[in-house]
Parts: structure tokens; C-alpha cells; sequence
């Protein structure tokens, strides 16, 4: 992976660097956060590993940062001096995970592990789709009249309404849309490449837009929205795929993104367990970080707490059987909205917008 070390121990952050360089990664060591957002700015990094605290400006403004810049990345916060509630709180704000000084290697060889899985989450085997090819779907035979927004558009065809994306007027995508339907009563929009909107814009108002459009189609037609899952993380395509489903099924999605939460489920599969039970399945030896994910399940409904036992909701049973068929099940009918991973038939890959 390509992994930014920001520490501004010139020891500790080289010795990390030169470790981490001999598992294969690809390393940039800066040794403030001036500097990491300079290298942020002119390359694209998978995860940060950051002090959390530093000099003039620290890890958490960091972590602010790179959430509202670059979403995709995740952001792993090092602690040695801050209290464990201030790591949580960290961990509240966005960042994927946090070690504490002195660690062993292994930890953070776990813990780019588990960052790499949850990138992969957004894009399961076999569950990848081509935008052009559903939009067709969707038009065959007239069942829908198709608004078809990308880059380049394809040529016109019976029911298939092709205009390009221009991902810096959200509010022309949304107009379009609107226009669209007010001479199509059996409207649906299929958008490809909505990774090119997070791009250029905040995530939040990406999915307000096609949170919008999810309910001007409302007894329309369905909206497709595909992304390039090589260009989103995981984080993003969970929000992306919530913008234009139930929020019960956002909230679902948003929880199975993270591995440590997936790995609970599995064992509660099994039949109820105990804190330390599932600790171990978790492969977590941090019990307040291990509340931290139980207490997401639970507020998301998945996992239930009796006495000193943790099992499965009924919401939770359905989540196992989604992770084990894909993180991106396809609709059941033709009027069901979905947010999908990008096949590479019919598009064409967007440019680098960092």
C-alpha cells in the first residue's frame, strides 16, 4: 500500500518507514503536518499513520483534514502520550484505527491489514456491474425512458437519453434530472462515475444530491449510481450506496464496512458470546477499543446486548447473509435504486482528479 508516516520523531518515523518499506509498501515520512499535507496534495496515499500529538499543529487537525480532503484515505492515529478516551475520540472524528507507542510491529502489520480489507469491502468478487449495460437493462423494451449522465456519453439510443458528466455543477445534474422527468413520467437516471463527484466535491453534498434524486424519482423510474471502487474507499462507497437506499440499509452498510465489525458478526453467527469471546474473534487484545465497535453495532442495530452475553438481531442475521453473498446484492426488481461497483465494459476509467 502507499502509506504517508507523519511523526516529527526523526528517529521513530525513519526506523517505521525502513520497517514498513521491507513489508513492500510504498513510504513518504514527513515530520509535520504542514509537510504531510504538501505530500497529500501532490500524490495519492491509501493510509496515513500519524503522531497524535506534534508540534504547532497535530494529528487530529490532520485527521480533520484529510477527511474533508481526501476521503478515500485512511487516516491510523499513533498515540504515546494521549489517554486512550482521547484515541476514541479520534477514532469518533474518522480516523480507521490507532496503536499506541511502544507497539510492536505486528500490531501495525494487523492493523495495515485490516486497512487494506476495509478498501477491498467496496468491491467484493463478482459484484462489479457495467453502468452503459444497466442503463440498457433498464431502457429495454420500453420500460423505462433512461437519462444516462457520463463520460464520454455513449451514442443515443431507443430509450437511452446519453449527456455528458460535469461534475462541477451538482446543481445542473440535479436541474437535468427534473427537467428530464417533467417529460418523462417512467424517468430512471443512471449516473457513471460518481467517484469523479466525490472527487470535486465534499461527500456530504454528493450524497445530499443523490439523496435529491432519490426522491424526485420517487414513483418514476430507479437510480443507478455506479463508482470506480479502485478510487473510493470503502467509507465513501458505504455512503454513496446509503444515499440512494433505505437509511436501515445505510446504517447497515456504514457497520459492515469496518473488518473488526464484520469479524464479530461471523462469530456471533455462531451463537452468543461473551465480551472476552468476542474479543478474541476480533483478534483484539484493546478492550475499550473493542467496546467502541460493539457499541457501533449496536446502535446500528445488528448486535444486541442481554446480561453479559452479545448475540445477532434479526437486522443483524440479514447483514451476515449479506456479507457472505456480497457487500453490493443486486436489486430484486427494476424499479429498486442501487449503488454499484463500476465493471470496466462500455466506461471508461476517470482521471486522477488529486
Amino acid at each position: 500500500m502507499r502509506l504517508l508516516v507523519v511523526d516529527d520523531d526523526k528517529v521513530f518515523r525513519e526506523e517505521l518507514g525502513e520497517l514498513l518499506r521491507d513489508d513492500g509498501h510504498s513510504v513518504t515520512a514527513e515530520g509535520s503536518v504542514a509537510k504531510a499535507l504538501e505530500a497529500l496534495a501532490a500524490g495519492e496515499f491509501d493510509v496515513v499513520l500519524t503522531d497524535l500529538k506534534m508540534p504547532r499543529t497535530s494529528g487530529m487537525e490532520l485527521l480533520r483534514e484529510v477527511r474533508a480532503r481526501w476521503p478515500r484515505t485512511l487516516v491510523v492515529m499513533v498515540t504515546g502520550f494521549a489517554t486512550i478516551e482521547t484515541a476514541l475520540e479520534a477514532m469518533k472524528s474518522g480516523a480507521f484505527d490507532y496503536v499506541r507507542k511502544p507497539f510492536r510491529l505486528e500490531q501495525v502489520r494487523e492493523t495495515l491489514r485490516l486497512a487494506e480489507q476495509e478498501r477491498e469491502f467496496g468491491a467484493p468478487p463478482g459484484s462489479a456491474r457495467d453502468p452503459l449495460t444497466e442503463a440498457r437493462g433498464l431502457a429495454s423494451r420500453g420500460r423505462h425512458e433512461v437519462l444516462f449522465f457520463g463520460d464520454p456519453p455513449p451514442e443515443a439510443e431507443p430509450h437511452l437519453h446519453p449527456v455528458p458528466l460535469v461534475p462541477e455543477d451538482l446543481v445542473g445534474i440535479a436541474d437535468r434530472c427534473a427537467s428530464f422527468l417533467a417529460d418523462h413520467p417512467n424517468g430512471a437516471v443512471v449516473i457513471a462515475g460518481a467517484e469523479r463527484l466525490v472527487a470535486v466535491h465534499r461527500l456530504e453534498d454528493v450524497v445530499a444530491l443523490l439523496g435529491r434524486l432519490r426522491e424526485t424519482l420517487a414513483g418514476h423510474g430507479p437510480l443507478r449510481v455506479a463508482f470506480n471502487p479502485r478510487r473510493v474507499a470503502a467509507s465513501v462507497a458505504t455512503a454513496l450506496a446509503g444515499s440512494v437506499t433505505p437509511e436501515e440499509t445505510h446504517a447497515t452498510l456504514e457497520a459492515l464496512a469496518n473488518p473488526i465489525r464484520r469479524g464479530v458478526l461471523q462469530r456471533l453467527s455462531d451463537g452468543t458470546a461473551a465480551f472476552s469471546e468476542v474479543m478474541r474473534a476480533a483478534g483484539l487484545d484493546d478492550s475499550p477499543k473493542m467496546s467502541f465497535h460493539l457499541r457501533k453495532l449496536i446502535d446500528s442495530g445488528l448486535v444486541r446486548h442481554e446480561g453479559e452475553v452479545y448475540g445477532l438481531t434479526t437486522r443483524g442475521e440479514a447483514a451476515v447473509g449479506l456479507l457472505r453473498d456480497a457487500a453490493f446484492l443486486p436489486p430484486s426488481t427494476d424499479t429498486d435504486n442501487l449503488a454499484f461497483p463500476r465493471g470496466s465494459v462500455g466506461s471508461r476509467r476517470a482521471p486522477r482528479s488529486n
